[in-house]
Parts: structure tokens; C-alpha cells; sequence
């Protein structure tokens, strides 16, 4: 066992390091990073750009915060703390809460804050801004604390065991004036549509990837099975050896783009305000959806090294791995134009839990947070169990046509031969 792992990863090492040292693999790379890079920078300039609701986008300088009489001790600490690392925010006092709601939604404000300093609630309008929350609630709990102490005059350190984290009210008024039945509807709104681009976003890398990886795979087995390199290092090595060597190498280097390019693109969107997710939430989709890029590859992988060693020539190579693409194209297809409608209907319930669809739609329903654990679970077991099937298939088709050049060798006679 020790010897064929090695044997493998000699391999995989020879493919890793001469695909990573190549122009097109460091050009490439830089694009997409370039491509992610980009969207976030020009999703947070428009947003400084646009007019009507985008008034209140993120990009602006100073946020306009009203703060009525009640609540009028948090000011100095608002004004010292919300503007640290964002924009500056200035604070005016208003006569009520009432008239700080209509301010709001003339656009002369961004914000109320109303209640009183141990129980503020700010209003908005539509947008969502997380660090001042992040400093309303902070001062919250500090005057909350400093309030248990002054009645109860116990130990300061017993007293911040006991009093809890204050939370503030975060109310979207929406289009209603008195701002009644809207809470939270639009910062669910807001989390649902980042979820949703995050989704697509990952899916579209998680094709591009799978695709480009595969072809690799495919292009590199015929190279060394025309050039007749393959029969020198079979002479050394099995070709199931081989066959997971390439696959292992050509899936690290694809993995490695893609943990380029989505971490760049999680940092540039973090950095520019553009994603308000917590942290925790966006790490846990992009470990799912690195765990579907292997899943997916190995599954794709094995079936496009194995549709490759059936021809000799890049010219037939078109013919016998368009099947494979075009059952990677399907759940690409379903994924980005049915799924995002109706994540938890039957159909993309159904498909997202059969084993090469799984990689394209599980991703984008974990993101949009519409799927129990048991179909998680339950989708990573199947697709574990079908790739270990192709992988017994592939690997017989594999060993019984990589050597046979010449003319095509047909899929039952390459199944059959031994």
C-alpha cells in the first residue's frame, strides 16, 4: 500500500509542478484573480454612484445618523467610535422618533436612533450598516453594565457575568412610514441576495474549474498515449497508478486557483463592504464548496482520463468526452437558471442529491440555507459511493486502452479486455 501511494504521489507531484510552472497557468490565474477582484470594487463604486435607493449605498463618505432626545447620551460615543475604519459619521438631534422616520425616508438621513441608551433601536430605511450596529451594541452593553452596577453595587467583574451582551432593534421601515410588520424583512432581504451571488458565484467557479481541470486530465492522456511516453512509465508503474497520479497532481493544481481566486474575492468584498456576512458563515460555504470541487473532480476526473485512453489522436479527443461535459453542463444549466427560484422545491431537492449533479447544486443550496443536515450528509455519501464505482470502472478502462493506439477502442471491448 505504502508503495502505491508513493508511486502516486510521484506522479501527482511530476503533474503538479509542471502545470503550476507553466505561462498559461500563472497568466490564467492572474485573470480570474483579476475577474473576482474586480467585481466587488465595481459593485461598491456604483454603489456610490447611483441615485434614488442607492443614495444610502455603503461607498458614501459620512452617514447622516438623526438621534432623538432619549437616546441623546450615546452621541459622543457614536461619533468617537462608529467612523474608526468606515465612513465618518455625523450625528444630529431630533425632536422625536416620528420625524426621524420621515427624515429617513426623504434621504436626509441614513439613520434614527431612538429608545433610550441601555435599549436604543435604529431605524433604517433599506440598507444595512454592520459596524455601526457592531457600535450601537457595544455602548449598549456598556451602559447596561454601568446601570447594573450603580443599583446593585456589586463587583464589577461579578456584574459583567451576569449582564448580558445588549442587542439593538435593527428596524427596517421599508416603504411604510410607521415602519409596522417590516422588521427585519430587508436585512433578510440583503442576506438572502448575498447568499444568492455567493451561490452563483461558486457555481460558476466550481464549473470553470471542473471543466478546465478535466480537460487537462483528458488532453495530457492522450498526449503521452500518441507520443508512446505512456509505455515507458507503464513500464515501471500500473496504469491505475498512473491514472490516479494524474488525476491527484491536475486536482491540486486546480484546487490551488481556486483557493486564489475565492479568497482573493472574499477578502476584496470584505475590505469594500460589499459582503455584511458574518465571517463564520462565508468560511463554512467556501469549505463546502472546496469539499464539492474534489467530490466533482474526482468523479468528472476519473471519467474524462477514462473517455480520453479510448482514442490516440487530439483530434478524436472532441468525440469521446463530450458525453462527460455535457453531464457537467446539465447541473450547471439547472443550477443557475431553476435552483435559485425555487431552492427547496422536489426537483432541486431530488437533483442535488444525485451524484453528479450533487457538486453544482448542493453548493448553491447550502449557500442560499435551505438544506438540512441529514441531505448534506446524505449527498456526500452518495456521491463518495459513485465515485468510488467510477473509479473501479475507470480504472479498467484505463488500464485495457491506454496501450491500444491507433484506431478508437470501443467502450463495452475496453470494459471487457483484459
Amino acid at each position: 500500500m505504502r508503495s502505491t501511494l508513493h508511486t502516486v504521489w510521484l506522479v501527482a507531484r511530476r503533474e503538479l509542478l509542471t502545470r503550476v510552472r507553466t505561462r498559461s497557468f500563472v497568466l490564467g490565474t492572474l485573470l480570474m484573480a483579476l475577474l473576482v477582484l474586480a467585481f466587488p470594487v465595481v459593485m461598491f463604486v456604483a454603489g456610490g454612484s447611483g441615485g434614488g435607493d442607492d443614495r444610502l449605498a455603503v461607498s458614501e463618505t459620512t452617514r447622516q445618523l438623526g438621534i432623538t432626545p432619549s437616546a441623546a447620551e450615546l452621541t459622543p460615543r457614536l461619533e468617537r467610535e462608529a467612523g474608526v475604519d468606515v465612513p465618518a459619521v455625523e450625528v444630529r438631534e431630533v425632536p422625536d422618533t416620528e420625524t426621524g422616520k420621515s427624515l429617513v425616508h426623504e434621504g436626509e438621513l441614513d439613520g434614527v436612533v431612538a429608545g433610550t441608551p441601555t435599549e436604543p433601536k435604529f431605524f433604517v430605511e433599506h440598507h444595512v450598516y454592520p459596524y455601526l450596529e457592531r457600535t450601537l451594541t457595544r455602548i449598549t452593553y456598556d451602559n447596561q453594565l454601568d446601570a447594573e452596577i450603580a443599583e446593585s453595587g456589586l463587583d464589577p467583574e461579578k456584574v459583567r457575568e451576569s449582564a448580558g451582551r445588549g442587542q439593538v432593534a435593527i428596524i427596517s421601515m421599508g416603504s411604510s412610514p410607521n415602519g409596522e410588520g417590516s422588521s427585519g424583512s430587508e436585512a433578510s432581504d440583503v442576506e438572502r441576495a448575498q447568499r444568492l451571488v455567493i451561490a452563483m458565484i461558486s457555481t460558476f467557479l466550481l464549473y470553470m474549474f471542473l471543466i478546465m481541470s478535466g480537460q487537462m486530465i483528458a488532453q495530457g492522456v492522450v498526449e503521452e498515449k500518441s507520443s508512446r511516453v505512456v509505455e515507458i512509465l507503464l513500464s515501471t508503474i500500473r496504469s491505475t497508478e498512473l491514472m490516479a497520479g494524474k488525476i491527484v497532481g491536475i486536482g491540486l493544481t486546480g484546487l490551488i486557483q481556486f483557493a486564489v481566486v475565492g479568497l482573493l474575492g472574499f477578502a476584496a468584498a470584505t475590505v469594500t463592504a460589499v459582503l455584511t456576512l458574518p465571517t463564520i458563515t462565508v468560511a463554512g460555504l467556501l469549505g463546502w464548496a472546496v469539499l464539492w470541487f474534489l467530490l466533482g473532480f474526482v468523479l468528472y476526473a476519473t471519467m474524462l482520463a477514462a473517455a480520453a485512453s479510448l482514442v490516440s489522436r487530439q483530434e478524436d479527443l472532441q468525440s469521446v468526452i463530450t458525453p462527460v461535459i455535457m453531464m457537467l453542463i446539465a447541473p450547471f444549466v439547472v443550477g443557475v437558471s431553476v435552483l435559485p427560484e425555487n431552492p427547496e422545491g422536489p426537483l432541486a431537492t431530488v437533483l442535488s442529491l444525485v451524484p453528479g449533479f450533487s457538486p453544482m447544486l448542493m453548493p448553491m443550496r447550502l449557500a442560499l440555507g435551505t438544506v438540512p443536515l441529514w441531505q448534506g450528509a446524505l449527498s456526500v455519501v452518495l456521491s463518495l459511493a459513485a465515485s468510488a464505482a467510477v473509479l473501479w470502472t475507470g480504472g479498467r478502462i484505463y488500464s485495457n486502452a491506454v496501450l491500444r493506439t491507433g484506431a478508437r477502442v470501443g467502450f463495452r471491448e475496453a470494459l471487457r479486455s483484459s
